[in-house]
């Protein structure tokens, strides 16, 4: 079926022959049978035009354009390789394995033999050759004549290291600033293509690196960024491809965090707030507080940034602000001393920054005393001084209410022997209570001594210490007074009720000679009353009463009796006035009597028997006996 298919092996076996041998290296001696010494693998190009063994069969080496005919009806790509250990040849077309058939296969010599080649068959092909030390690829361009072709890769190239990438148009390449990127547009067709870069569809200037297809971008930074693309043309039209070039900043730390500033303001007095940093920061804090731990990191692209708290990601209450770059810690007390990292990473790298956390706590210092309670003797102690303590200051007591208090016993101090000094006794009372008195007490020399005790000593002893204090002084010095009151006066009021008159007299405090003084002198004695309630011989008056009459009835509903009632004085029992009497009750002067139901033959009074009874209008009619009939 394929007519060329073993002559064209043929030829392809002696070609890669003499190839061989052309191309060992110098430093192998192959007469000797000397043993080669390790190698990368090392594709040999060839400079000479494929070789076209007829109108329909074409032989070419790597690095040359096959351009297929009408009339083509095999190609055979050629790959030679050295290397120690051998290298192991497989081919890819575009960027992609290929996939071998029928049609495309490879060849015992690790050729590529494309039968019948059609349209589809276009592309770049490349010799990949690798052993354990290296590897290398040389492409061949397969292509029709007319309309260019771009060697193109779908590719994403990071650099985050090295000083110089090469990539091939088509490519996303992400790399670090400072680098030398070079794009490569391997560019085939008939008539040659002319190339032309453009940067964001910008066409560049000759002042960029170009040539041969290469674009040269030296020392790259952030206004390098952008899309570049090659453009080859001919006579049978153009074609265009392009790479996006990216760069890469790994995270770095930054001085300061503006987000930090804003929400630090809104958070409250209490809040405290720490950056981390690559060396490690630490925040102090007390129980029950909150705290603000920001993350300053810049980087290209933006950083995504993961928190952890001793190594593990947080579990424990929390919320993120600001797009994670502030950890806010609603109550510390959640958490035990520890160290908080942020984690950023790009593309470009990672930074790890940190902060270590401490909590005060609470606790009771013993660390100071009062003054000695003696300067000597026996008596002379300290009392330590209980103090509540968070981070070395002196807080309210309250908060030491769940630690145990150290136990606190008084420090003896001064115990020694005083000094000789006068001793004296309580003063006697005075001699008078006014008018100038006397008061004596007993002065004397002793030293006290450290076990308690006191030694009497000489006055000499004393005197050339201090002066000897006075035993003898004046007084209740001030003059004796008294209150003197005058004769009361005229009882006054009106007569309301008994004794409610009042009188009034005037107090006076004076010397016993009779000198008035100030009221004040005599201030400690009690004062007399200057008002007093007084009786007046027009209220002494009462009601007098009778006897009660005899009662107007034995029995019945309409029995009533009487007396007098007179308003007289008491002491003439005089009659006089009522009005004299109205603050006091006027009794009854008459009341209804014998109030019961009478009976026949009841006695009426006088003695008189009730013979009849009758009604008339709802009243009782009695008659007589010795009247005769009702």
């Amino acid at each position: 079926e394929y007519p060329f298919y073993r002559r064209v092996s043929g030829f392809t076996s002696s070609l890669r022959t003499t190839s061989a041998e052309t191309f060992l290296p110098t430093s192998v001696d192959q007469a000797n049978g000397l043993h080669r010494p390790h190698q990368k693998p090392a594709i040999l190009r060839k400079i000479s035009a494929a070789q076209q063994l007829s109108a329909s069969e074409v032989v070419t080496h790597l690095g040359q354009t096959v351009v297929l005919a009408s009339g083509t009806l095999s190609v055979l790509l050629h790959c030679e390789a050295v290397g120690n250990p051998k290298p192991t040849i497989s081919w890819a077309k575009n960027g992609e394995e290929v996939k071998y058939n029928d049609r495309l296969f490879l060849q015992p010599d690790d050729s590529l033999q494309i039968l019948a080649p059609v349209e589809a068959d276009v592309g770049f092909y490349a010799c990949n050759a690798s052993n354990a030390l290296g590897s290398d690829s040389v492409s061949i361009a397969v292509t029709l004549a007319g309309k260019p072709l771009i060697k193109a890769s779908r590719a994403t190239v990071i650099n985050t290291e090295s000083p110089a990438v090469t990539v091939d148009i088509g490519s996303m390449v992400k790399t670090i600033q400072k680098a030398n990127v070079t794009i490569n547009c391997q560019v085939a067709g008939v008539p040659e293509a002319k190339v032309t870069w453009f940067k964001n569809k910008v066409k560049l200037s000759s002042t960029h690196h170009l040539h041969d297809g290469l674009l040269l971008i030296a020392n790259v930074s952030l206004s390098d960024q952008g899309l570049y693309s090659c453009k080859a043309a001919n006579l049978h039209g153009e074609v265009t491809e392009s790479s996006q070039m990216l760069i890469l900043e790994p995270p770095r730390p930054l001085p300061y965090l503006e987000d930090l500033t804003a929400v630090l303001s809104s958070a409250g007095p209490s809040t405290h707030s720490v950056l981390t940093s690559p060396s490690g920061t630490k925040l102090t804090v007390s129980p029950g507080s909150s705290a603000l731990i920001g993350c300053a990191v810049d980087g290209h692209p933006t950083p995504n940034i993961t928190w952890l708290y001793s190594g593990e990601p947080l579990s424990l209450r929390h919320q993120l602000l600001a797009a994670g770059r502030i950890l806010q810690i609603l109550n510390v007390s959640d958490f035990t001393d520890g160290e908080f990292s942020c984690l950023a990473q790009n593309e470009a790298g990672s930074l790890t920054q940190i902060m270590s956390l401490a909590i005060q706590e609470y606790q009771w210092s013993v660390d100071k005393v009062t003054a000695c309670s003696a300067s000597c003797g026996h008596r002379g102690v300290q009392l330590p001084q209980l103090r509540c303590l968070l981070d070395g200051a002196e807080v309210n007591a309250s908060y030491c209410r769940e630690t145990p208090k150290p136990s606190l016993q008084p420090i003896a101090c001064n115990r020694r022997d005083c000094p000789s000094r006068w001793m004296v006794t309580s003063w006697s009372p005075c001699t008078r209570s006014c008018g100038g008195g006397i008061q004596m007490r007993r002065v004397t020399c002793q030293r006290l001594t450290a076990k308690g005790s006191s030694v009497p000593m000489s006055n000499e002893a004393c005197a050339q210490v201090s002066k000897r204090p006075v035993d003898t002084q004046n007084c209740n010095r001030q003059p004796c007074v008294e209150w003197v009151a005058s004769s009361w006066g005229q009882c006054n009021g009106p007569c309301i009720g008994p004794r409610l008159a009042v009188q009034h007299r005037q107090i006076f405090c004076q010397t016993k000679d009779g000198t008035s003084v100030s009221a004040d002198q005599c201030s400690a004695l009690p004062r007399p009353l200057s008002t007093q309630n007084c009786w007046t011989d027009v209220c002494g008056v009462h009601w007098r009463v009778s006897l009660w009459t005899v009662c107007t009835a034995t029995c019945g509903n309409y029995g009533f009796q009487s007396r007098r009632v007179d308003c007289v004085h008491i002491r003439t029992n005089k009659p006089v006035m009522e009005h004299h009497c109205s603050w006091r009750p006027r009794p009854a002067n008459w009341q209804r009597c014998n109030i019961t139901p009478c009976e026949n033959g009841t006695l009426l009074r006088g003695g008189e028997a009730e013979g009849c009874r009758g009604t008339k209008e709802g009243r009782v009619i009695s008659q007589k006996l010795s009247t005769g009939p009702c």
